[in-house]
């Protein structure tokens, strides 16, 4: 089995590192070696984790062309969004600090792993006509974001603000993202792990188990928001083979291939 994540430990934290070139695409397998990474992580008692990417691209999203793959096969498709769902809860119910270290782009899916996190650092832009950018875009690929996943961004920017995104589909730039509250840091763009770490080993510093039940009940909303009734898994894949949105999912497929 082909290791698509690598993991680099410093002292009580340890960084996941997404390795699936060339831009970490979330397949059913990166989502199933994801959820293992942090379950393994709590097993061996590390104390805060780091979630990061590779120097251009925290991950580029759900892998539309292995999706795409599935064709009428609704079980294997259903299978794939399990995987992913269940990468999202993983990290959402870690007893564990998370922060989310965006090393460059992070749309759709990349976007919802950092909404899990505690804390989100993110590259600053190096080209400022071409700047790293966060969002979900689901509606430009024919999608509708579940209740569920709207709730965690609108934890992050407020219910107003959230609605805008959602529905213009928009992706930030880094530094409009930390203007909003969509991340909490920026950094250059080989910073961007340490800063990560940096603020795991401050928070590490607080006493343990106050800190931790403390933010377990800042975190509550999280684990509300990820409840199935709120993701509805079964009316989202439904709404995946609507003409309008395969025609989209197919556009996308299209310009990925070029």
């Amino acid at each position: 089995m082909t290791t698509l994540i690598e993991v680099y430990n410093h002292g009580p934290i340890r960084e996941l590192r997404l390795a699936r070139p060339p831009v970490n695409a979330l397949d059913t397998e990166l989502c199933r070696q994801l959820i293992h990474a942090i379950e393994q992580a709590m097993a061996e008692d590390v104390h805060g984790l780091v979630l990061s990417g590779n120097e251009r691209v925290f991950t580029g999203g759900m892998d539309v062309p292995h999706l795409m793959a599935h064709g009428d096969d609704q079980r294997a498709l259903l299978d794939s969004w399990q995987a992913f769902f269940g990468a999202v809860r993983t990290l959402a119910e870690s007893r564990i600090p998370v922060v989310a270290a965006l090393t460059g782009h992070a749309p759709a899916g990349g976007c919802v792993l950092a909404l899990c996190c505690d804390y989100r650092v993110m590259a600053r832009s190096i080209d400022p006509a071409q700047p790293f950018t966060i969002g979900l875009n689901e509606v430009q690929v024919g999608l509708v974001a579940p209740e569920g996943i709207q709730r965690l961004l609108r934890r992050a920017v407020g219910v107003h603000r959230a609605g805008i995104l959602l529905t213009t589909a928009a992706m930030v730039p880094a530094e409009q993202a930390l203007q909003i509250g969509l991340v909490d840091e920026l950094a250059d763009g080989d910073l961007v792990v340490a800063r990560a770490v940096a603020w795991l080993q401050r928070l590490l510093k607080m006493p343990r188990q106050p800190m931790l039940l403390t933010r377990a009940i800042a975190r509550a909303e999280l684990h509300e928001a990820l409840h199935p009734d709120l993701i509805q898994l079964d009316r989202f894949i439904e709404s995946w083979y609507a003409p309008d949105a395969q025609q989209a999912l197919q556009q996308l497929v299209a310009r990925l291939g070029k």
